[in-house]
């Protein structure tokens, strides 16, 4: 069987928390990809964080892939449902962005907000 897909939307993860992640987009990206790292294990699903813009840059590690977007990341994170979905595998999508839940629901996806996640 294959694991789930958790992909989250890291600017819109972050920006609902109003703890000052703006003054460091980058540090808040890390935080949240950290906040992840046992997620992974602990429910038995493949963690993807979706970064742009100054958080591209941000590292993966191990339990949580990272993907660059290059352009809109809400455009990346429709691509990683998109592969994701093939083969009917189960995808979660952590946003609050209400086209984003749109766009992947379209998909197959399903959808959760920000608070289901263990952050900040």
């Amino acid at each position: 069987m294959v694991e789930p897909l958790l992909v989250v939307d890291a600017a819109n993860v972050v920006g609902s928390v109003p703890n000052g992640w703006w003054r460091d987009r980058r540090g808040a990206a890390v935080k949240l990809r950290d906040a992840l790292a046992g997620l992974g294990e602990a429910r038995s699903v493949e963690v993807v964080l979706v970064v742009e813009g100054a958080a591209r840059d941000v590292p993966p590690i191990p339990g949580v892939r990272v993907e660059r977007a290059p352009g809109s990341g809400d455009d990346a994170i429709v691509a990683v449902v998109a592969a994701g979905r093939a083969g009917d595998r189960t995808v979660v999508v952590v946003t609050a962005d209400r086209e984003l839940r749109d766009r992947v629901t379209a998909l197959g996806a399903e959808v959760t907000g920000p608070r289901s996640l263990p952050y900040p």
